[in-house]
């Protein structure tokens, strides 16, 4: 038997909740944006009327005032976000335990196990659209199909405020035709490889020879030709259900663009220290560093290197990143934004994959231990502005400016 999965996507939903707090946005074209002043001039949503004159998700502020001179850009305030993104799942989860966020404004359910109480898939849709809108004065689209993907698919084919069914007897009708980019975690890499083999649409992907697609893809191309052919059995899972988390990042866009080691360090040193943070309050340690690194015209290059051994220390953390970008990066060059990540994650007391140099090493590690152990309770005591590494005092990058102590 078939399952029957809702994706639940609220339409524009940063500038929907602006909306609520001051209705007169609703009259004119509105987008939320990044601080230009801190060059985070980003529009992180728009409402229908930006929408009509071409405005975009993720485009510069700039770009989008060129299309809309009249623009109206409102701050955006996450803490708001978060909130009404709780208030939404806690009204999913009257229809079915099994509700799974995908981000601040998306949402899996399965229904499958509910629908003798509250009436088949799109009913449910429908009964939530009107729910969200009476209660909370948001609107949702709906996609209703029985693998997550298309259900997916469905939310983002009709809004706002819109119910997709997508079953068996329609799938090849509705899906088939799409974009091969409209598919879950068919990005642009993927996209140009399949782009080189003829297929621009998910039809195309479906029809296509999985082995093909596989060689060329990896182990991933199996899954998207799966994905296009509707074969898709991963579950929809609680929030509630505990999952480890596969990498932990953090990214930051200076306040000016970093030019030379000395600029990078401070950058990377400060980024290191949250994720190590991160994975030491998580009881978690990475066996891999990935950066990621964007220049000015927001081109982008991304390296990573397996560890001797697992850690959670800033100090390696950082230094590997810094080795990686040395290795990859002209450091002439100007760069805009940094993302380091610890990924390939295992439990903190997991003593599998020791490097065979540790003894060398062992006594360096403890220190920093030490070290970042202290600045972890200092930190949890009087803020986390109360204490930061030497690498990032006084810097003009921005680092640090928005810690409350």
């Amino acid at each position: 038997m078939d399952r029957t999965i809702l994706h639940c996507d609220l339409n524009g939903f940063y500038a929907a909740v602006e909306c609520l707090h001051r209705p007169e946005l609703k009259d004119v074209p509105m987008a939320v944006g990044g601080d230009v002043e801190k060059r985070h001039g980003i529009i992180l949503a728009k409402n229908e009327l930006a929408k009509k004159f071409g405005v975009t998700t993720a485009e510069t502020v700039w770009q989008a005032r060129q299309k809309c001179p009249g623009l109206v850009l409102v701050p955006p305030r996450h803490d708001e976000y978060d909130k009404y993104s709780k208030f939404v799942n806690q009204l999913y989860e009257r229809f079915t335990p099994l509700v799974e966020p995908f981000g601040i404004d998306e949402s899996w359910l399965d229904v499958t196990g509910t629908m003798h109480i509250f009436g088949d898939g799109q009913k449910i849709a429908d009964t939530i659209r009107a729910a969200v809108k009476t209660e909370l004065g948001l609107s949702v689209s709906v996609g209703v199909s029985f693998t997550k993907v298309f259900a997916k698919l469905g939310s983002d084919y009709k809004k706002p405020d819109a119910t997709t069914v997508i079953s068996r007897d329609n799938y090849k009708t509705i899906v088939f035709p799409l974009p091969v980019t409209d598919l879950l975690f068919v990005g642009e890499a993927a996209a140009t490889v399949l782009a080189r083999l003829g297929i621009a649409t998910i039809g195309q992907l479906a029809a296509s020879d999985r082995k093909l697609i596989m060689d060329k893809l990896g182990k991933m191309g199996g899954v998207l030709h799966d994905y296009a052919n509707g074969i898709d059995d991963e579950l929809v899972r609680s929030a509630d259900d505990a999952r480890q988390a596969k990498s932990i990042g953090n990214g930051m866009t200076f306040k000016r663009d970093l030019v030379g080691i000395d600029d990078i360090r401070t950058g990377v040193m400060s980024l290191a220290d949250t994720v190590a943070a991160r994975l030491r309050c998580e009881g978690l340690r990475c066996n891999t560093v990935q950066v990621m690194i964007k220049d000015p015209q927001f081109k982008s290059i991304s390296r990573q290197r397996k560890l001797d051994s697992p850690t959670h220390l800033a100090a390696e953390i950082g230094g590997a990143a810094i080795e990686l970008i040395r290795s990859a990066w002209d450091m002439k060059a100007k760069i805009r934004t940094i993302t380091v990540t610890g990924a390939d994650l295992v439990a903190e007391d997991d003593s599998g994959q020791m490097s065979l140099f540790a003894d060398a090493h062992d006594t360096r590690r403890e220190k920093n231990e030490k070290i970042e152990r202290a600045m972890d309770n200092i930190r949890g005591r009087f803020g986390k502005g109360a204490i930061s590494s030497g690498a990032t005092v006084k810097n003009n990058l921005g680092i640090g400016q928005d810690d409350k102590g």
